[in-house]
């Protein structure tokens, strides 16, 4: 028989009352799983279940029901329009979907093509099934589908423990930690890592609803997940920063974190955070230390079970990263073409992103190969290098940076910034002495906040022609 999943939901004794805290509300990990268990006993032999993810106790606890009966699971973001909402059930082949609401119908935000079942977290029901193939697909995760509808990605169960026990050791993460985030259930980094990693690792997990400095700083955790947006308004809080000093360690991921933040956590916190690179086909591949160097702009070296390697033209320090494992997925949902497209011929898998690998192994991501590999004049292009140099400056608070049509150059470099105080010709120039000259943008766009989605990832493809 295979290990559990869900390791500490299997081992006896040790149990505390507020094991796990979702939106405010404590639970043990004995009730968790009796409640987890009725869960299970309802869907057990359906096909594929739904969960319309909202940060709360009930959603932790259907993705429980659903792991323990072998279901594999598709998380619905509880914002989703009727168009992706309904693209995802139907797409997944979902036979139910598994919400908060107790009311006898379902809600106009949870009508789709399904049923909808409660949860209730007063049942109760002992779950005796057998511990699924580790092969078996344990979620179905769509991408957000920026370059059109998305698609289901197929995680299997070993990839999610290989992943989880990889990042242990890296984090040293153990039973005696207290997690604390506020991250969306329904991504890799808030769900898997956020919900599974603490069930798996044993530690206690503290879910603040919203992830507001506030709610950070009063958790009195000892490691904290959060996304660069959330890292950036902790900073802006000095007192909530200050909080934070006791903890043992903060992890960034799901987009860069500007050297600037970086550089402020340190000094109100007294931590220099762990960077770590992932994505939803994927899992997390490369992380820093919780006892190695972290540097600005790394995202340290690959995990273990992890290979990694950079196709660059020839002479160029930068170029697509490429990576095998564990913890990759099993393909596409009903989409071959997309699955084979996705990995080089001698079976590498194509991330997309642009990276480079510095000679000790660490690893900077420079961005998208799709929307931040810039070739100007020549000259390969790391969008992320020229937005950090940006938010040095002490007038800028948010920068994306693009590469724009230029009939002479191919493509010229366009700023957009969130900034007070300062001139277009001021960044330019200044931009200009912080790196090589033909790095610096040709124009600047002033906005009053960049397009972000539930990650605080910026959207490029959604900011107005440069």
């Amino acid at each position: 028989m295979s290990a559990p999943l869900l390791t500490s939901l299997a081992e006896p004794g040790g149990d505390r009352p507020d094991a796990l805290t979702v939106g405010g509300r404590a639970c043990s990990r004995e009730e968790l799983l009796g409640a987890a268990g009725a869960v299970a006993a309802r869907i057990a032999g359906a096909p594929v279940v739904a969960v319309r993810a909202s940060p709360t106790a009930e959603t932790v606890t259907a993705v429980v029901g659903a792991l323990l009966a072998g279901v594999p699971v598709v998380p619905v973001p509880p914002d989703s329009g009727p168009a992706e909402r309904d693209h995802i059930l139907r797409d997944s082949k979902a036979a139910l979907l598994l919400t908060g609401s107790l009311t006898g119908s379902p809600t106009e935000e949870e009508a789709g093509p399904v049923e909808t079942v409660p949860v209730d977290l007063a049942e109760r029901a002992a779950w005796s099934g057998p511990e699924p193939d580790p092969e078996s697909t344990a979620f179905v995760l769509y991408t957000s589908g920026t370059t059109g509808a998305p698609k289901g990605a197929l995680i299997s169960r070993g990839a999610v423990a290989a992943d989880l026990d990889a990042l242990a050791g890296a984090w040293a993460w153990t039973a005696e930690d207290t997690l604390v985030h506020g991250l969306p259930l329904f991504h890799v980094h808030g769900l898997v890592l956020g919900v599974l990693g603490a069930l798996r690792v044993g530690s206690r997990l503290v879910h603040t609803g919203r992830p507001t400095p506030a709610a950070y700083a009063a958790a009195g955790g000892s490691l904290y997940f959060g996304v660069p947006t959330v890292w950036h308004r902790v900073v802006q809080d000095p007192d909530a920063a200050r909080a934070l000093s006791g903890a043992r360690l903060l992890v960034s991921g799901s987009a860069p974190l500007p050297a600037p933040v970086f550089r402020d956590l340190e000094q109100l916190t007294g931590h220099r955070p762990v960077e770590r690179y992932g994505m939803t086909e994927t899992l997390i591949t490369i992380s820093t230390r919780a006892d190695g160097e972290r540097r600005p702009g790394y995202v340290g070296t690959p995990l273990s079970g992890i290979r990694t390697r950079v196709a660059a033209e020839e002479g160029a320090e930068i170029g697509e990263l490429q990576l095998t494992g564990p913890t990759l997925f099993d393909g596409y949902l009903n989409r071959p073409e997309a699955t084979a497209g996705s990995y080089t011929e001698d079976g590498w898998f194509r991330t997309g992103d642009i990276a480079a690998v510095e000679p000790d192994g660490f690893h900077r991501i420079v961005g998208r190969a799709s929307t931040d590999l810039i070739k100007s004049g020549g000259y390969r292009i790391g969008a992320g290098e020229v937005e950090n140099a940006l938010l040095d400056h002490p007038a800028v608070r948010e920068a994306a940076v693009v590469g724009a049509p230029h009939e002479d150059l191919g493509q010229q470099i366009v700023a957009y910034v969130v900034a007070d105080g300062v001139s277009e010709a001021e960044l330019i120039d200044y931009v200009a002495g912080q790196l090589s000259v033909h790095k610096r943008p040709r124009k600047v766009r002033f906005l009053e906040a960049l397009p972000r989605n539930a990650m605080g990832k910026p959207q490029k493809k959604l900011l107005p022609p440069a």
